[in-house]
């Protein structure tokens, strides 16, 4: 039986195409010039149809104090093999005035919170 070379270099909670939920909380966020802008801290998932909506980034602060949660639409992260992180195609400076909020107050996940943020980042559905 011939092995599979992509299959034995990763774990057992990722393939070459897919990756588990718990790997992907803490995956830095690099930014197009290939600066850390921050990590991943949670998944937003539709309940109804099982597809990843957000990814929240952690960004700003110093030891938790300050720091802002930001939703960035799933479609917007796309994985850098060379930065072993995600990419966005925006700077640093683009989510201070982005939809956030801090830790401990998350926001109404509702139709007018999407069209918000998607509206931001210039995403249409």
């Amino acid at each position: 039986m011939m092995a599979n070379h992509d299959t034995d270099t990763l774990a057992r909670d990722e393939t070459t195409n897919m990756i588990s939920s718990e790997k992907v909380d803490g995956t830095a966020v690099y930014d197009r010039n290939g600066d850390k802008i921050g990590s991943v801290h949670h998944l937003m998932i539709g309940k109804q149809d099982g597809k990843v909506r957000y990814g929240v980034i952690s960004f700003g602060g110093f030891l938790g104090m300050g720091e802002n949660y930001h939703p960035l639409p799933w479609d917007m992260l796309t994985y850098g093999i060379d930065h072993d992180g995600y990419m966005v195609d925006f700077d640093k400076d683009a989510l201070k005035d982005a939809p956030s909020h801090p830790i401990g107050q998350e926001p109404i996940y509702d139709r007018a919170y999407d069209e918000r943020v998607t509206t931001y980042y210039g995403q249409r559905r």
